[in-house]
């Protein structure tokens, strides 16, 4: 097959870590051919949707992941698949890729469908399961939120469309943070924030959990580093191994045919103690750290759904 990846730079990803890497790489293997163009040059041309880029072959080379073409122009309706990987933030920018892909509809398999991924953005999604989730509420308004602290005490503050752990609070009891944080945020964004109500397990770890085409695959736990609330990964969060409790089954059960359904095929969730905080759809990671743990190649298993997909 012909297989397209939309991505940020190829050349500066972690050949241990980068899940796109890892898809590239079982892809190489299974005899696909691989194109690299970054989202900038994604484009719309008088019908067609168009990309330049550069002909990929990936390899496990520190600081040289992959071997590059020559840059050249293609047609993506003449690939077989078109991978959407590249990082939020999930921006106007962003969406208007999903727009342009969803264009390839009925000739080029995106994957995570765009449409969807558009709809579904990390942190809207998980409000479709309420029983799922802590207590939660998506406002811009300050005495909303200030509402929902009386209530609560210890929160947790971030931007809606954040990632990363970036711009992510937590407010306890005692905090009087709340309205200069506001003000900082509403400062330079017209997006709302999301609040949730604090989980002190997540000092245990926060759980990645892979699901590939609605079903469970894996998890691995991160461990938020020594003063830290955050357990990304980028901000020191330390994985581990972990296996599957009844209620992560339960969590996947729940939300495994939705996702089946509207074709995300490679999706990341996030549960704290028995809590879903976030469904990540737009460029989940974690595949490789899971291989390392538990001996799963999930991008074997991910690369399955692709091509039962096509037939």
């Amino acid at each position: 097959m012909k297989i397209a990846f939309q991505m940020d730079p190829i050349g500066a990803v972690n050949i241990d870590a980068d899940s796109s890497f890892r898809l590239a790489e079982e892809a190489q293997a299974r005899g696909h051919e691989l194109f690299y163009y970054g989202p900038d040059h994604l484009a719309y041309q008088e019908g067609r949707i168009t990309a330049r880029g550069q002909d990929m072959t990936v390899q496990r080379v520190p600081g040289t992941p992959a071997i590059l073409g020559e840059m050249r122009e293609v047609d993506l309706a003449e690939f077989d698949v078109v991978w959407l990987r590249q990082d939020p933030p999930f921006d106007m920018h962003y969406i208007t890729s999903t727009h342009l892909l969803d264009r390839l509809r009925g000739t080029t398999l995106v994957v995570n469908d765009p449409f969807w991924v558009r709809n579904y953005p990390e942190k809207l999604l998980v409000l479709d399961f309420p029983d799922l989730t802590p207590p939660t509420t998506v406002a811009r308004d300050l005495a909303t939120i200030r509402a929902f602290k009386a209530r609560h005490g210890d929160i947790i503050l971030k931007p809606l469309y954040g990632n990363g752990g970036a711009g992510v609070f937590r407010l306890d009891e005692a905090d009087r943070n709340l309205a200069s944080l506001h003000e900082l945020f509403t400062g330079f964004s017209r997006e709302p924030l999301i609040v949730q109500k604090f989980l002190p397990a997540v000092r245990k770890g926060d759980k990645r959990i892979i699901l590939v085409d609605g079903e469970a695959a894996g998890a691995i736990n991160r461990v938020p580093a020594e003063g830290e609330t955050r357990s990304n990964m980028h901000v020191g969060g330390r994985p581990e191994k972990v296996g599957l409790t009844e209620r992560d089954r339960e969590i996947c059960a729940a939300i495994g045919p939705l996702l089946r359904e509207k074709g995300q095929v490679f999706v990341g969730i996030d549960v704290i103690g028995d809590w879903l905080t976030e469904i990540n759809v737009t460029s989940p990671t974690g595949i490789q750290e899971l291989e390392r743990f538990d001996g799963v190649n999930v991008a074997a298993q991910i690369w399955d759904a692709v091509e039962a997909r096509l037939g």
